[in-house]
């Protein structure tokens, strides 16, 4: 396939380091990528404050418990609320899931060539790339105080 071609010389190097330190290598700069692009094309002003509204939504849903008229008023404007969080978080998606797809595809035929090998206590490649790709977002996201 022609992105094969592309992507062999390109994480060649990477994936000749011994395993595991290329796979989090790997999921350590894709996590970083795609962090610091979410945090960029994301309004994190925007972010912040619908967020503190939908929490606030939040705890006047649970005062409104016993009156169901109110609480679904409230649970309403919490729902335009979050769907514009959600539209504000599916942009960077927009930027980065056709090369998220190609680069995952590269990594499923090098592991398949290899004959699927356990990469770290006993989990296949596909499991270390998403606990520590979760873990590294979790970290950079707090650093650098993404909404």
């Amino acid at each position: 396939m022609a992105w094969n071609s592309f992507l062999d010389p390109v994480m060649g190097p990477v994936m000749n380091l011994p395993n595991p330190w290329n796979l989090l290598l790997i999921s350590f700069i894709l996590t970083a990528i795609i962090t610091l692009l979410y945090k960029f094309l994301t309004d994190q002003k925007l972010m912040k404050e619908l967020k503190a509204e939908m929490k606030g939504y939040q705890k006047e849903m649970k005062d409104f418990k016993d009156d169901p008229k109110k609480m679904m008023e409230v649970q309403k404007l919490a729902m335009e609320k979050n769907m514009k969080y959600m539209l504000q978080s599916l942009k960077p998606t927009l930027f980065t899931f056709i090369p998220i797809i190609f680069i995952f595809s590269w990594l499923r035929t090098y592991y398949t060539d290899l004959g699927n090998p356990d990469v770290l206590l006993g989990l296949g490649w596909i499991w270390i790339y998403i606990i520590f790709s979760i873990v590294v977002s979790l970290t950079l996201r707090k650093v650098l105080k993404i909404h």
